[in-house]
């Protein structure tokens, strides 16, 4: 599974792909220099129980530790997975 982030301008997604074909996307909102607001998720139905909004979470969180930034988790998916998993209450934007 390739995973990936890319941004433009006040935009940005996490991508999984699998042998060429599109898994799963997160997007999320540029808020500030600090502050970003993951929006939606959708994984793709052939690919539905195999973790892959988790993954995509993960690959987030992994670039906001690394840019010192904290997450608002508008999207119903991830809010869900921040109120269940202690591992990333530290990006969580209080």
């Amino acid at each position: 599974m390739e995973l990936i982030i890319k941004e433009q301008e006040n935009k940005g997604f996490a991508m999984a792909r699998e042998n060429n074909k599109r898994a799963g996307l997160m997007t999320y909102s540029i808020a500030g220099e600090q502050h970003i607001i993951i929006d939606h998720t959708e994984v793709d139905p052939e690919f539905q129980g195999k973790n892959i909004g988790k993954q995509l979470l993960y690959k987030i969180v992994e670039m906001a530790r690394e840019k010192n930034i904290k997450i608002t988790p508008l999207c119903p998916y991830t809010n869900a997975q921040f109120k269940k998993l202690a591992d990333i209450q530290d990006v969580l934007k209080k």
